[in-house]
C-alpha cells in the first residue's frame, strides 16, 4: 500500500523521477496504457529516455486512423521498445456488428456505450490484470470530469493505484516538452485534432472549443468511453 509519505513524494518529484520511484516501490507491476496522444507520447518518452521498467501498451479497437498506427512504428523505432498491443475479442466484435451494425454507435449513446466497451474497456481490463499500478496520461483541464482528479488515487473497481503524472500539467507544457525532447507525435495534433480516439468518432476541434469537443461530437454525453469511469456496467 502507498503511504501518505509514498504520494506526498510522488507529487513532489519531476515527473520522470516520480515514474522512477513508483517502479521502484512495485517491481515488474507498472503498466502504462497509452493512447498514442501528446500527453501519452511524453511519458513514454520519459519511460524509455531514462530506462524506467514499466510496460508500455495501447489498445487497438480496430478503428484507429492510419497516423496513429503509424505512429506507434516511429515510437518503437525512435525508443527501440515493442508497446503491447491489446485487442478486442474477436467474437464480441462480432456479434456486436452483426446485431447492431458496423457504424450502429451514431444511433445512440448506449451503442456507443457498448462498443467503447468491447473494443476498449474489456480489453484493457485484461492488459491490467496483474498490474498493482496504472499510469494514464489524464490532464485536469482536458475536461470538466477530470478537473478534480488526483495524482495518486486508487481504482476501486479495478483494485489498483491509478496514476497520473501529468494531471497538472497544461496543454503548452505537454506541446513544450515535446518541442524540447524532440518527441514523435501524431500530425494530425497539427490539424486540430486535440484529443485522438477512433477515426469514426473523432473530428478536429474549432478554434474555442473544449479539448474533447472532437469526441463523440454528435452526443451530448460526458464524452467517456469508460476506461476512466468509476464504475461502468454493461
Amino acid at each position: 500500500m502507498l503511504s501518505k509519505e509514498h504520494i506526498q513524494a510522488i507529487e513532489e518529484s519531476s515527473m520522470p523521477e516520480a515514474l522512477g520511484f513508483v517502479e521502484q516501490l512495485f517491481p515488474g507491476k507498472v503498466k502504462f496504457s497509452s493512447s498514442l496522444g501528446q500527453e501519452d507520447q511524453v511519458i513514454t518518452d520519459a519511460i524509455c529516455r531514462n530506462k524506467i521498467d514499466i510496460e508500455i501498451f495501447t489498445l487497438d479497437t480496430g478503428r484507429l486512423f492510419y497516423e496513429t498506427y503509424e505512429l506507434i512504428e516511429r515510437t518503437n523505432a525512435r525508443y527501440q521498445t515493442k508497446v503491447k498491443i491489446y485487442f478486442p475479442d474477436a467474437a464480441d466484435v462480432e456479434t456486436f456488428v452483426i446485431e447492431k451494425g458496423i457504424n450502429s454507435f451514431y444511433e445512440s449513446v448506449e451503442n456507443r456505450k457498448q462498443c467503447c466497451f468491447i473494443r476498449k474497456v474489456k480489453p484493457l481490463n485484461r492488459a491490467l490484470q496483474d498490474a498493482k499500478v496504472w499510469i494514464t496520461g489524464l490532464r485536469a483541464e482536458q475536461s470538466d470530469n477530470r478537473k478534480n482528479i488526483p495524482m495518486v488515487e486508487w481504482d476501486e473497481q479495478k483494485q489498483l493505484y491509478k496514476f497520473n503524472p501529468l494531471i497538472n500539467w497544461h496543454h503548452e507544457d505537454v506541446k513544450a516538452y515535446i518541442n524540447l525532447m524532440n518527441v514523435p507525435y501524431n500530425p494530425l495534433h497539427d490539424k486540430g485534432f486535440i484529443s485522438i480516439g477512433c477515426a469514426p468518432c473523432t473530428r478536429a476541434i474549432n478554434p474555442g472549443e473544449d479539448a474533447r469537443a472532437g469526441r463523440w461530437w454528435w452526443e451530448t454525453s460526458q464524452k467517456e468511453c469508460g476506461l476512466h469511469s468509476d464504475h461502468v456496467t454493461m
